[in-house]
């Protein structure tokens, strides 16, 4: 398990993190979302030990993460990995077991296979979607306890993020790999996650099940005989509401049989239930707590 705790982080004079608690259970997938510029890229360094934390702490399994023994439990890889124009798949390999000596030659391969990378070719001949894949690759052959991802789906076309779930899924249900991953496709994590920690105002503001959060919110489609203007809802727990003369479209928090009840009152024409995703969602959130830029 990792823990966070009141952990707090400026990079130079400004201010990232503040108060940030946070716990990624063995076994699960956590997905990290938050706006541009939250703080997501650096709570994935400070995890992994890339940075020392102003204030509060990281442990893994009860050890800091500033301990070397504690690293190598983790592997981070970041929006940008770095590399030279000489790099060779080959050489990566060789740099990498440096810093993970059990690294599997065997997964390695078997990963390279299956996303069609020359490990002889340099790195600066790969598009980027093939980079990101030849660094999962490296994660996954270092078989880490933990392995945290930042923006891992970017660059992937759809084949490629198919492999890539797939890889990620065979080393939690195999090796009982953790995984943290953000990412701006969120609907990617919506069917890959089992949980989730948003940030936003430089702190962990909402975190969980990702199944129980979205059977909080129940979504509709209406239609009226005459016009409706938005304090026509007034009574409701909206979270988003567009109305467009008779027409509305709305999500609501709370039981879903309360809310059907409530919205038969209002005496629509046509009532239909439609699906919530995690992507409109955090939108709708984050737009009523005034923070999208």
């Amino acid at each position: 398990m990792i823990e966070v705790k009141n952990l707090s982080h400026s990079l130079g004079e400004k201010e990232v993190l503040r108060d940030v608690s946070l716990t990624l259970e063995s076994g699960s997938v956590m997905g990290l979302v938050g706006i541009n510029g939250a703080g997501k890229s650096t709570l994935l360094r400070l995890i992994a030990g890339v940075y020392a934390p102003d204030k509060g702490c990281v442990l893994c399994d009860g050890v800091s993460t500033q301990n070397a023994a504690a690293r190598r439990e983790i592997f981070f890889l970041p929006d940008d990995p770095y590399y030279t124009v000489y790099t060779t798949a080959q050489s990566l390999w060789r740099m990498y077991r440096v810093f993970y000596p059990h690294m599997d030659r065997a997964v390695w391969r078997q990963c390279l296979q299956e996303f069609g990378l020359d490990e002889r070719k340099p790195i600066r001949n790969f598009s980027k979607g093939m980079k990101r894949q030849l660094y999962v690759a490296l994660a996954l052959s270092a078989r880490p306890k933990y392995l945290l991802l930042d923006e891992a789906f970017d660059g992937l076309d759809p084949l490629a993020r198919l492999r890539f779930k797939k890889a990620i899924n065979r080393a939690v249900e195999e090796d009982g790999t953790s995984v943290l991953i953000s990412s701006h496709s969120l609907r990617e994590l919506e069917d890959f996650c089992d949980s989730y920690a948003l940030i936003d105002h430089m702190t962990v503001s909402d975190s969980g099940s990702l199944s129980e959060h979205l059977g909080q919110f129940c979504k509709f489609q209406l239609a009226f005989a005459e016009p409706v203007e938005r304090v026509f809802f007034a009574a409701l727990p909206v979270v988003s509401l567009e109305t467009g003369g008779r027409f509305v479209r709305v999500i609501l928090k709370g039981d879903k049989t309360e809310m059907t009840r409530a919205l038969e009152r209002l005496s629509p024409v046509i009532m239909e239930e439609m699906p919530m995703d995690f992507e409109e969602l955090f939108i709708s959130e984050v737009g009523e707590r005034g923070i999208l830029p």
